[in-house]
């Protein structure tokens, strides 16, 4: 397409009713396209592979370009019928108000730069750490996600456990520091474990711990505790929805006498605690140092939307804060809490979303979800597949016979578009990894689902 030779600056947002418009028929349509993209679509992108311009085009003229060609080739992960990677859809109030935040382009690193917005990220933390009876005066950092959220938390448990012992990891770095002891699950998530990586504790350190037959960390395999310990307990294992025991192995964490720092990795799981029916799931932990969560998994807020909170806002702040002449210092800035200093005030995604569902929609919300994974479950079994997890929450774990039958089973899903759910291998066997933890999902489209995935499995030789 030619350069437009009109300015581009001459009506600058008469483009933006037009995207309404568009994003509008996109969403309208989001529930019946495929959910995967046709491979025709996806060979289309091809046409964005050019050589820039020499001139200016139009924002009509780039609008139109990204919907005709980028839309057929999306995922159609805002709709009712994606179970992959435990990806929420945004609920409309929390997608309208992320457009108008955006259109505010507000610098979310400082309070004098967006006082509204960081005054209802403020707010959105509160409501959050009250739904999830975590202690009230902890504090808390809207990030990108649970894999930055996690980088936030145990930054804040290295300062605290080496500031115990005399040392300043910020100051004087990790050369020749004291060593600082890490324990994890035997089915830690690998994001917790590229955080570790990230902050110069170590992957491969990790002194790691059995699990029982649903994932869960063995409360009586922990390794004899002496010096600075983190503890990495799980709130849903990403395989089976599975919680650590966490009031059993906490209470022996803080008995053992040794310094330790407790963290929690609640991508989508610590939202079970705003149901009373799940809530039982998450017994104890409340009693951690730091926890980890997703705004864009359960609150299904537009991505991307992570939390980190933790006890010690102390240590979160001396683990993160920045100071310079030019630079604001008021306590409230979020720069100084979070690894960004440029950065959107995304939590005012999350606000909205607590807006729209409030405590008991929250909990209507979870509940739901994992009655639909339960009806997934249940018709597996019905047709004669194998589900491998107890399923307590949100994800449904189904082999259709062997490795390689199950493989061919759920590319053939994700090739026929009616839904998508992606493989795993889990204690050794490979499956199909149902998440359910979309707004929109009904048991209408669990059916359909159902049906699809029942019709080619049972097709298959």
């Amino acid at each position: 397409m030619p350069a437009s030779s009109r300015p581009v600056t001459d009506t600058p947002w008469d483009v933006l009713p037009d995207v309404a418009a568009r994003s509008l028929r996109y969403l309208a349509g989001v529930g019946e396209r495929r959910v995967s993209p046709c491979p025709e679509a996806v060979a289309a992108l091809s046409a964005f592979d050019i050589p820039l311009q020499d001139g200016p085009m139009s924002p009509e003229d780039i609008v139109e370009e990204l919907d005709r060609i980028g839309a057929p080739a999306t995922v159609a992960s805002a709709g009712p019928r994606f179970f992959g990677f435990v990806n929420g859809s945004a609920l409309p109030a929390a997608l309208a108000v992320n457009w108008l935040t955006t259109a505010w382009e507000q610098h979310g690193g400082f309070l004098v730069t967006a006082p509204g917005s960081i005054r209802l990220e403020q707010t959105a933390m509160r409501w959050t750490i009250e739904l999830l009876g975590l202690p009230s005066d902890a504090q808390g950092a809207f990030v990108t996600g649970t894999t930055v959220a996690h980088v936030t938390a145990l930054a804040a448990a290295r300062h605290s456990l080496l500031a115990g012992v005399g040392w300043s990891a910020e100051a004087d770095g990790l050369f020749g520091a004291p060593p600082v002891t890490v324990i994890v699950g035997a089915e830690v998530h690998p994001t917790l474990l590229k955080a570790l990586g990230i902050l110069g504790l170590g992957r491969r350190r990790v002194v790691t711990v059995p699990v029982d037959s649903q994932g869960r960390m063995r409360a009586d395999a922990l390794p004899h505790m002496s010096g600075p310990t983190i503890v990495c307990l799980q709130a849903g294992n990403v395989n089976t929805g599975s919680f650590d025991p966490f009031r059993d192995v906490i209470e022996q964490v803080r008995g053992s006498g040794a310094p330790a720092w407790i963290h929690v990795d609640g991508a989508f799981g610590l939202w079970a605690k705003a149901a009373p029916a799940r809530a039982h799931l998450v017994d104890g932990v409340e009693l951690a140092d730091s926890w980890a969560t997703d705004a864009h998994k359960w609150l299904n807020s537009p991505y991307d939307c992570g939390m980190a909170i933790v006890r010690d806002g102390g240590a979160l702040r001396k683990a993160m804060a920045i100071n310079a002449d030019y630079l604001p210092s008021d306590q409230a800035n979020p720069l100084d809490y979070t690894p960004e200093a440029s950065r959107r005030p995304r939590g005012v995604d999350a606000w909205a979303c607590l807006r729209t569902l409030g405590r008991s929609g929250l909990a209507e919300l979870v509940e739901r979800n994992c009655h639909l994974a339960n009806r997934f479950a249940e018709a597996f079994r019905g047709a004669g597949f194998q589900v491998h997890n107890d399923v307590v929450l949100n994800q449904v774990l189904v082999s259709f016979g062997d490795a390689e039958r199950t493989r061919r089973v759920i590319a053939a899903i994700q090739d026929e578009g009616t839904c998508w759910a992606g493989v795993t291998v889990w204690q050794g066997k490979t499956a199909m990894r149902v998440s359910v933890i979309s707004w929109a999902t009904t048991e209408a489209d669990v059916d359909r689902s159902v049906a699809a995935i029942l019709g080619i499995a049972g097709g298959m030789p």
